[in-house]
């Protein structure tokens, strides 16, 4: 399929460049109720994307459309001219293509190890060994592993591959009293087998989805310091780092430039932050971007300063800076809080959110708590319609980080942080 598509794309002479992008992915999925195996499905699918480049009057103008396999010669160059007509009408500043590299990237994950339905089968008895409460259960449980090989050519002589594996488990813990049942969604992503770890992640969650059936707003106003954990960590440090790019630097967007300082007058610890393609573990790795671009990682943040931007082979060229590539993961250096010292004073730990807002420009960092749980000093209690709210600045200057790490989606780093000044409302 891929060389028809060249052929036709070079048999046009309005086509100024081109770039196509394949994903081809082989998968295997299980379907649980309860411990019930009911349904397994394989597939194998190809996602085909092409690009057309389109110089006219000084300027260039790109358009994207999809291939099928059941697309004719004909249709194909349908398409194309439909591309054509609409990069025409885009009227861009002009961009060097990345050009003459190919390689080949194999995937270092140890699901290389074992065939899929094998994978499979090993993930589905991790999450079942949480499953020992007696008054919880997973209702339901959905596996699915992809084993991905992502292409990427163009017209510049980039012709470059990566395999990767990814795996989801997609999980219903259920926890039942006499008074109601109480059901939890848990969608875990990850891209190495550690059995312990399912285990472990899921377990945690038939823990919260009992202490959500304990919950009680709190009788009386809370003042202690905030704990939050990964997933919104990475929420807070990927809106930093957003604010770091060359594409924000052209259109003058950035909140942050080079040199500012990002923690004013801080009090904890300090925040270094690095972007990267291939980080191990997270689901986001990439060797190369879809421009066909190899990576160039890159720390934008050291000891809470701002000191570099990063971005695409497009917007570092209108900057006139060296370009990175669009780099998706970050690494976020750990910091002196242990779980020894975090005991030590009282706390409120963020569990689970509706989604943690951070607001950069306008210094705010907040967002409701649907469950959380108050260290008083002896044992953690289970809260719910709590909401917490503070200034981002005055968070991130007085912030603790821990000194253990983890990786989750794109983001490695501390596995949770403490912040001080952040009001529980």
């Amino acid at each position: 399929m891929t060389e028809r598509i060249v052929t036709l794309l070079k048999a046009d002479p309005r086509v100024s460049d081109y770039r196509i992008n394949t994903m081809s992915r082989i998968s295997y999925e299980l379907f649980f109720v309860h411990r019930d195996l009911e349904t397994v499905r394989s597939t194998e699918t190809t996602e085909t994307r092409v690009t057309v480049f389109s110089a006219h009057n000084g300027k260039l103008g790109d358009a994207t459309f999809q291939v099928y396999s059941s697309y004719t010669d004909e249709t194909i160059r349908s398409k194309i001219e439909e591309a054509l007509a609409k990069a025409e009408l885009v009227d861009n500043e002009p961009y060097a293509l990345p050009e003459n590299e190919t390689g080949h990237f194999a995937s270092d994950s140890n699901m290389r190890e074992l065939a899929l339905p094998e994978l499979g089968a090993a993930i589905a008895d991790a999450v079942f060994a949480a499953d020992c409460y007696e008054n919880g259960s997973i209702n339901a449980l959905e596996v699915f592993v992809y084993r991905d090989t992502v292409r990427v050519l163009n017209s510049r002589g980039i012709d470059k591959s990566e395999v990767k594996y990814l795996a989801m488990a997609e999980a219903i813990p259920t926890w039942n009293t006499a008074e109601e049942s109480v059901e939890l969604y848990e969608c875990h992503n990850f891209t190495e087998l550690d059995r312990e770890a399912i285990r472990a992640e899921i377990d945690s969650k038939m823990r919260e989805v009992r202490d959500r059936s304990l919950a009680k707003k709190p009788e009386e106003p809370i003042a202690c310091r905030v704990l939050l954990a990964a997933p919104e960590l990475r929420e807070v440090f990927e809106s930093i780092a957003y604010n770091l790019t060359f594409a924000g630097q052209y259109q003058q967007s950035n909140a942050y430039q080079v040199g500012d300082a990002i923690q004013k007058d801080p009090t904890g610890d300090r925040l270094s932050l690095t972007v990267r393609g291939k980080m191990k573990g997270s689901i986001s790795s990439a060797a190369f971007d879809e421009d066909g671009f190899t990576a160039r990682d890159r720390q934008i943040i050291e000891n809470g300063v701002a000191k570099a931007c990063f971005g695409s082979v497009r917007f570092a060229s209108y900057v006139g800076a060296e370009p990175t590539g669009a780099l998706r993961c970050m690494e976020v250096a750990t910091g002196t809080v242990s779980r020894e010292e975090l005991a030590r004073e009282p706390y409120f730990r963020c569990a689970s959110m509706s989604g943690v807002q951070v607001d950069v420009y306008n210094d705010y960092l907040g967002g409701e708590v649907r469950l959380g749980y108050y260290f008083d000093g002896m044992r953690e209690i289970p809260l719910t319609g709590i909401s917490i709210s503070g200034k981002l600045s005055e968070a991130l200057a007085s912030m603790r980080l821990s000194e253990r790490e983890t990786v989750y989606k794109s983001y490695k780093g501390p596995d949770f942080a403490v912040f001080e000044g952040v009001e529980i409302v």
